[in-house]
């Protein structure tokens, strides 16, 4: 869901190490972005985020990101988050460090680390695929930020050659080409072209 908001972004240039200096550690001691101030309150962790914007700015029922209106249906967005945080994420991050950051900071891609990566992802895909035969998104016929958590490192992901992961599955390729297609990500996505090459 769109939200129109007042937001200003304030770059941090990771290239100097600016997240690592006093001025941002005070905000995100561990170094990382995003940091997110809301007033007097200062959010780190980019799920958490997520969390607090859907919450802070749902106003009906199609825009409850995090489904809470129905118990149920709330704990399976809950469940395919933590998938999402505890599966998809930690296979997926290290193919996109090894093809486009290695490179970035003068080091060789660790193919073995990729190839790993990959039969894990792999694996983990063909499990989204049987879900999202019987589901048109991740936690139901509703999008949520269960399946808003994937779009960063997936669409990266798709750039690699390794993107027939994702388009051979035909369950997994709609649902990839349903939730990238939204207007808000298509915003987004245009900023974020460092993994292209």
């Amino acid at each position: 869901m769109k939200k129109k908001l007042n937001l200003s972004f304030l770059p941090v240039d990771l290239f100097v190490a600016e997240h690592k200096q006093p001025p941002f550690l005070s905000k995100n001691p561990f170094g990382q972005i995003p940091v997110l101030e809301d007033d007097d309150l200062i959010l780190f962790e980019s799920r958490a985020i997520s969390s607090y914007i859907a919450e802070k700015y749902k106003d009906n029922a199609t825009t409850d990101l995090l489904r809470q209106g129905d118990l149920k249906e709330a704990a399976i967005v809950k469940v395919w988050m933590e998938v999402e945080a505890h599966q998809y994420s930690p296979s997926i991050q290290p193919i996109i460090y090894q093809y486009f950051v290695a490179p970035i900071q003068g080091k060789t891609p660790d193919q073995t680390i990729i190839d790993e990566n990959l039969d894990k992802l792999g694996k983990l895909l063909d499990i989204y695929d049987e879900r999202l035969r019987t589901t048109k998104y991740l936690a139901g016929d509703y999008y949520t930020l269960a399946d808003l958590h994937h779009l960063p490192y997936t669409h990266y992901f798709m750039t690699t050659p390794y993107a027939t992961l994702i388009d051979s599955r035909p369950n997994v390729k709609a649902w990839w080409e349903d939730i990238s297609s939204r207007p808000a990500f298509k915003k987004v996505s245009e900023n974020m072209k460092y993994g292209e090459k």
